[in-house]
């Protein structure tokens, strides 16, 4: 069965972690692009709603952020396994050396803060299995057990 659309709208529909992160503050030190900030702060799920209340960075929990971040992570790797396309094979944005990148990147930050995610832990690691899983298989030559990107940090994935 082909898996189509972004991650973020099949990861059963996790709540809307972080929506309306403020990063304004992060602009006008020159942290942020102005031009990221559309990007990272839209809920892609509530595009057609009214827009919540800006929150400031320093009011959000650090679950929150660490969620959103890996949201993102997933959500990008996911593109560039080509699994948003009808035939991965053919997506015109897989490149799997980004996805390995991603994938390992989503594995440390998992790695590191699964002590502070609480119940959302579970779902984020399926996540990263997943994609690890799904890496494998887009590979023409998979890597061994163990030394597929992020298995450093999670162990060997089958």
């Amino acid at each position: 069965m082909p898996v189509t659309g972004p991650l973020y709208l099949r990861v059963a529909r996790w709540p809307a972690v972080g929506v309306g992160l403020h990063l304004l503050s992060l602009t006008f030190a020159g942290t942020v692009a102005r031009a990221s900030l559309t990007g990272m702060t839209d809920d892609p799920i509530r595009a057609g709603e009214a827009s919540p209340p800006a929150r400031e960075l320093a009011d959000i929990p650090a679950v929150e952020v660490i969620t959103r971040a890996a949201v993102m992570l997933m959500s990008a790797a996911a593109e560039k396994i080509g699994l948003s396309a009808e035939d991965p094979d053919d997506s015109p944005y897989r490149d799997l050396d980004e996805a390995r990148r991603l994938i390992t990147a989503l594995a440390g930050l998992v790695t590191a803060s699964a002590e502070y995610l609480g119940p959302h832990a579970g779902p984020v690691r399926d996540g990263l299995k997943t994609l690890q899983l799904a890496f494998r298989e887009s590979s023409a030559a998979p890597d061994d057990p163990g030394h597929g990107p992020g298995e450093k940090h999670t162990g060997p994935v089958w």
